[in-house]
């Protein structure tokens, strides 16, 4: 093979363009010998790329951020060059919190709005009995699923650092920490909330593609050394990462797809937990079902494009919650790290739809709109914050200065 690949991934149902690119031959076919390994956690994923022993990663969207701001450890500067899906994280809480969510007027139907007032009812019932807080696991501090979790909270009247407990917990121990009774709640990718439904340990209440419609969540996280000495290996990696976004993306394909992922060597968990994502019908507690189609995309919606408004709407999370400073530097490292640039780059030779701008308003298309883009036809959205608010990376000092206002 011309080029050695060696890339890290997590048990997630959103490894599955890495996945595909190997186990169906798109890697291969641009002279890519892709090596995949699998990993327990994030940190271990942001560590390994660091230190060398990956070339490339499925790694958290805020993490290159993270790293280029110097917010961790063995920090490496990381570059992003593309997205590997929109939305895929849910929220899902015990049994005993969702009875206590129903009672304060939850609804089974995954809205974020009607489960956070609930929520908020219950945070504030146990305030007053001078009950503990309630706990609620994410991935990592630098990943989507912190920052959707609290945005939702907060959006809701529900202080993300006042009125809850956040603690870290890698995916695959989510469901059995629920089980255990030693966390409330979650947020985390699939099979992971399926998991806990399965197990009987809880209920999902709320998804990622509710909270946010068409939001980022994995990308393709690349050493910038590796890139910069490798950019015929990286241009062939998006390539063969695109042509598995492809198939991914056909339904016809969603059996093989779920079997391929569940085989020990990748999610390892039964193709049955993996196909409620893949399909949008979810089995959201023992009782209920819902149907969500867009709760995970890996093609539609330029879901592999490497927004620079998805890397600054990350920051101004990173900023609101104190993990970083706003300043110009800051801003400009964020922006910096997402590279559309490369993105078209590699992908021109093929003919595919490219937006045409590296950045757009967050949460002003209510519907699908068909967009000007380099290439074949292109729709975009709907892609609105469920408390209709907007993000645009224009005004990205105003959006800091009112969330500042709104703690």
């Amino acid at each position: 093979m011309k080029h050695q690949i060696t890339a890290g991934f997590i048990p997630l149902l959103d490894s599955a363009l890495l996945v595909a690119a190997k186990e169906k031959g798109f890697a291969n076919a641009e002279g890519i010998d892709l090596t995949l390994v699998r990993e327990t956690s994030w940190a271990n994923i942001r560590d390994r790329l660091a230190v060398g022993h990956f070339h490339v990663a499925h790694m958290l969207g805020p993490m290159p951020i993270a790293c280029n701001l110097g917010l961790a450890p063995l920090a490496t500067p990381m570059i992003v060059p593309m997205a590997l899906g929109l939305g895929g994280n849910a929220v899902t809480v015990s049994n005993a919190l969702w009875a206590e969510m129903k009672a304060a007027g939850a609804l089974p139907d995954l809205e974020p709005k009607p489960a956070g007032e609930a929520l908020r009812k219950v945070v504030a019932a146990r305030r007053a009995a001078g009950s503990d807080r309630l706990r609620f696991a994410v991935v990592h501090p630098h990943s989507g699923h912190v920052y959707e979790l609290r945005y939702w909270l907060a959006a809701c009247g529900i202080d993300p650092e006042r009125d809850v407990e956040t603690v870290i917990v890698p995916p695959p121990l989510m469901a059995d920490a629920l089980g255990a009774g030693t966390i409330d709640g979650y947020c985390v990718g699939e099979p992971w909330n399926t998991a806990a439904v399965e197990a009987g340990h809880g209920r999902i209440a709320t998804v990622k593609a509710a909270i946010w419609r068409s939001s980022p969540e994995k990308v393709l996280g690349v050493a910038a050394r590796w890139a910069e000495a490798e950019s015929e290996a990286l241009a062939a990696l998006l390539r063969a990462l695109y042509r598995a976004a492809l198939w991914c993306g056909e339904p016809g394909n969603r059996d093989e797809l779920a079997a391929m992922l569940s085989g020990v060597a990748y999610v390892g968990r039964p193709a049955e937990w993996l196909m409620p994502a893949l399909t949008g019908r979810l089995r959201i507690g023992t009782d209920a079902e819902a149907t969500i189609e867009d709760y995970f995309m890996p093609l539609a919606r330029a879901a592999t494009f490497p927004w620079r408004s998805h890397a600054l709407w990350f920051y101004s999370q990173m900023v609101r919650w104190g993990q970083t400073e706003h300043s110009a530097g800051n801003l400009a490292t964020a922006r910096e790290t997402y590279r559309p640039d490369l993105y078209r780059s590699a992908l021109k030779p093929l003919g595919v739809a490219l937006p045409g701008a590296n950045s757009k308003v967050e949460g002003a298309l209510k519907s699908p709109t068909p967009v000007g883009s380099a290439g074949a036809s292109l729709t975009l959205g709907p892609d609105g914050f469920f408390d209709g608010s907007l993000f645009d990376p224009d005004r990205i000092d105003d959006y800091i200065a009112a969330q500042k206002r709104d703690r």
